[in-house]
């Protein structure tokens, strides 16, 4: 298929690499926001919030290095020794790849700051949040023109986003509480604003990469890009059901409604997991019909 490039056992590492390390990368940019908006939520509550941005953050500094090695064997055909190769690790590092590592890894250090559950530590971790955000504006498909509008939209998708999958596991939490609807429905509320600007973002930048409906149809970019749309579909649609049904069923008592919430949460993870997989092939082995 056109755009598609050879699908070898590297590729896939490197496309479960991404996958791992996009996903440590939400959770630990979009923790230190969920603690800030919800200040009061229960302390077991903020605690498991804070504990999974740390852990995320450590683990997507590990991936980080280990993508560094896997790209150096794929670029120079070396197979293993590849990987540790100091000149091709080199040429590597004075890559885009090396830049938005080392704003990667200042944004991460300030999010392991969150742990001391501070004002000022918590806003470090917001600024920390930031700067990972930002460090993927500085490789892949956003680098395409217009370049600020691509940046700035890769960048609010990704704050979204990571405020959506940090949230996951804590509003979990927050099922077990008698309080815990009031958590529910005020997350549902910033989540309406969230989704309205998620899709916003992706039709936005849809576009852009594909250049018109043909280039959506006729590419493995514009294929694969179809299928993350699905999957985040199906996605929204549980989201909708959680804040239309269950959420008002929890707050009026029914004994049911907290398991129902686990359930759908534990398929909403399901659902952002198998969509980190479709990201992570889009970004290795797919080409915008823009770059073609």
């Amino acid at each position: 298929m056109e755009g598609l490039a050879p699908i070898d056992g590297w590729a896939v590492a490197a496309i479960l690499a991404k996958a791992v390390g996009y996903g440590a990368a939400l959770l630990a940019i979009g923790g230190p926001i969920f603690i800030a908006i919800f200040r009061e939520a229960p302390d077991d509550v903020l605690h498991i919030a804070r504990k999974i941005a740390v852990v995320a953050a450590l683990i997507g500094l590990a991936v980080l290095a280990l993508r560094f090695g896997i790209r150096s064997a794929r670029i120079s055909g070396m197979g293993m020794a590849g990987m540790t190769d100091p000149i091709m690790l080199g040429i590597v590092w004075d890559s885009p790849l090396g830049g938005s590592a080392l704003l990667r890894g200042a944004g991460a250090a300030l999010v392991l700051t969150v742990i001391f559950n501070r004002g000022v530590t918590l806003a470090l971790g917001v600024v920390g949040a930031v700067l990972m955000a930002t460090s993927y504006t500085l490789i892949g498909h956003s680098l395409a023109e217009p370049r600020w509008l691509l940046a700035g939209l890769l960048s609010i998708h990704l704050m979204a986003v990571g405020f959506w999958v940090a949230a996951l596991a804590p509003l979990y939490r927050a099922t077990f509480h008698v309080q815990g609807a009031t958590l529910l429905h005020r997350f549902g509320g910033v989540a309406s604003v969230i989704v309205a600007a998620l899709i916003l973002v992706g039709l936005v930048f849809a576009w852009l990469m594909t250049g018109s409906l043909t280039g959506l149809i006729t590419t493995a970019y514009g294929w694969t890009l179809l299928g993350k749309l699905s999957v985040v579909t199906g996605l929204l649609c549980l989201a909708a059901l959680n804040k239309w049904r269950l959420v008002p069923a929890l707050a009026a008592g029914q004994l049911s409604a907290g398991r129902q919430l686990r359930t759908s949460i534990r398929w909403e993870s399901a659902a952002i997991a198998l969509t980190l997989i479709v990201t992570a092939t889009l970004t290795s082995v797919t080409t915008p019909p823009i770059n073609m």
